[in-house]
């Protein structure tokens, strides 16, 4: 009714919302805010066998303390500037800190600071092309690694790259002149925003990174024909790829090809799983933690010998079954559907990785909080007698996944 030359006599179909987003009566409030932030919306359905049975709106969740997060998400999407931008992300570390405190469940707050760094990366890019120099092809910005995977922790860095299509008549490099001090602009713009820079320069500034459709096929056909050690590093990096902005039908037909030339290279994935299996989980013989010396202090590494051995052997299972996820729990649930694996089995893999998730989340704010860079190695010994034993099972679990994978792929 309030939209202007509306026709009274029209029918509600003509202007309503079809298929509106909706959620199952035992979702916890945690998820409806996830689902407010992620698509800018006020309202959801709440839904019993396909049946509406309430409306819950974003003022509802005041009462639960969590219109942070959609609050924090609208701010992020309509900062003015970079200076506004940055200012949020102080925030950023006090609604983390406040679902942490408040027990929200691992896998959702690491999907929620993923969502609220998506909001940034996006609004910087929008912030960028508002610029009098922008470029105006189309591409997509990509998220890899961690990011990609939507398992962000409070430490990260950028890991992104750069994706467009060359229309006829036009070649790869000219676009990519024209792309790069765009890119290489966001890239300073999120470091500012709190972003830092990545070390190794997997980054969409990089020339090595910013590629049009064909040569990421390249790219990747090479690495999947070569199955050396750097190779494979790059793997573990770049076959997280997500869209983050832009269109993402390119995205979409880069992930079914390369699912397909992974499944029919059964020598690179066999050179997969030799990899994952050179990082093995930190137990001695007896049971005991195997500590670090050097810089460590005598520590565990809870990212490197901890979350990684899951997130290698769930990107093997994932890419052979045929999964488009790239999150580690996704890749996991998908493989066990696939092969109907034992649903007991797959859920002791996935809480374990998400209780070294939480440890390492745990780890990291007590670490910002004593004005220290937030890390992920860990003495054990400051951990209580119950955290022990369940990181101890944890990492026993990481090597029956490990010995799963192993068997698996025996080819």
């Amino acid at each position: 009714v309030a939209r202007s030359g509306l026709e009274l006599a029209a029918p509600i179909s003509s202007v309503m919302t079809r298929a509106p987003l909706s959620l199952p009566r035992e979702a916890r409030g945690h998820e409806a805010a996830l689902l407010m932030a992620r698509h800018g919306i006020g309202h959801l359905c709440v839904v019993d066998q396909g049946r509406l049975v309430g409306v819950l709106s974003e003022r509802d969740l005041f009462a639960l303390q969590r219109i942070g997060l959609v609050r924090l998400s609208r701010r992020l999407r309509q900062a003015v500037d970079l200076d506004a931008l940055a200012a949020l992300g102080v925030e950023v570390q006090r609604l983390i800190a406040q679902l942490l405190a408040q027990g929200v469940a691992t896998e959702h707050l690491t999907q929620i600071i993923a969502q609220l760094n998506d909001d940034s990366t996006r609004r910087v890019i929008e912030l960028c092309l508002s610029e009098p120099d922008a470029p105006t092809l189309p591409f997509t910005w990509l998220a890899f690694g961690s990011e990609g995977r939507q398992e962000q922790t409070i430490s990260t860095d950028q890991d992104n790259g750069l994706l467009f299509s060359v229309p006829p008549g036009a070649d790869a490099d000219s676009l990519r002149a024209e792309l790069l001090p765009f890119a290489q602009r966001v890239n300073a713009a999120l470091a500012r925003c709190g972003f830092p820079l990545c070390a190794g320069k997997v980054m969409a500034g990089n020339p090595q990174w910013c590629l049009s459709l064909d040569e990421w096929r390249a790219t990747f056909a090479e690495w999947i024909a070569r199955g050396d050690a750097p190779v494979l590093l790059k793997a573990s990096i770049f076959f997280d790829f997500r869209p983050l902005y832009g269109p993402e039908a390119p995205v979409q037909a880069l992930r079914e090809w390369l699912i397909a030339e992974v499944k029919a290279n059964r020598g690179f994935l066999r050179q997969l799983v030799a990899n994952a299996l050179a990082n093995r989980p930190p137990l001695g013989l007896l049971g005991d933690f195997v500590l670090r010396g050097g810089d460590g202090g005598g520590t565990l590494d809870l990212k490197i010998n901890g979350a990684t051995p899951f997130v290698d052997a769930a990107r093997i299972l994932g890419l052979a079954a045929g999964s488009a996820a790239t999150n580690s729990v996704a890749r996991l649930r998908a493989a066990g559907a696939k092969w109907q694996m034992e649903a007991a089995e797959i859920e002791a893999w996935v809480q374990a990785f998400l209780f070294i998730q939480l440890l390492r989340l745990r780890l990291q704010h007590e670490q910002r909080g004593r004005g220290e860079l937030p890390g992920n190695r860990i003495d054990p010994d400051t951990l209580n007698n119950l955290d022990r034993r369940i990181l101890k099972e944890a990492f026993r679990q990481g090597r029956k996944l490990q010995a799963r994978i192993e068997t698996f792929f025996q080819f």
